[in-house]
């Protein structure tokens, strides 16, 4: 059974960090490019960040390049986001997932968590 399970989000304060954590289990996970996407309240979906099996290829969104930094553990099948400088704008929630990564754009796939909730006040 595959399992991919979020967790690290929380309430901050604007300018603060998180740090974000994309646990697997049941899949290989060094064959797969993962990334996040977020959700906020009452908006579609937005593709923020991807990185392939070996890590030499990354994308960010523009509204997160510069302050999220994305990175892999394939000998512990963790994904990990590591998010500073939080804007309430970030607001949502984070869910990891398989998908295209590409140094322009990331498609998530079907192979996604259950989400962490990222709460930024102002």
């Amino acid at each position: 059974q595959v399992k991919l399970e979020e967790s690290g989000g929380g309430l901050v304060q604007a300018g603060e960090s998180l740090s974000l954590s994309c646990t697997t289990s049941g899949l290989s996970f060094g064959d797969y490019a993962m990334g996040w996407f977020r959700q906020a309240p009452g908006k579609e979906t937005e593709p923020i960040a991807c990185i392939i099996w070996n890590g030499r290829t990354r994308y960010y969104a523009p509204s997160v390049r510069g302050r999220f930094t994305i990175s892999r553990d394939n000998s512990k099948n963790t994904l990990l986001l590591q998010m500073n400088s939080l804007k309430p704008s970030d607001t949502g929630m984070y869910y990891c997932a398989t998908g295209n990564c590409y140094p322009y754009e990331y498609n998530p796939g079907d192979l996604r968590g259950q989400g962490t909730l990222v709460t930024v006040s102002s």
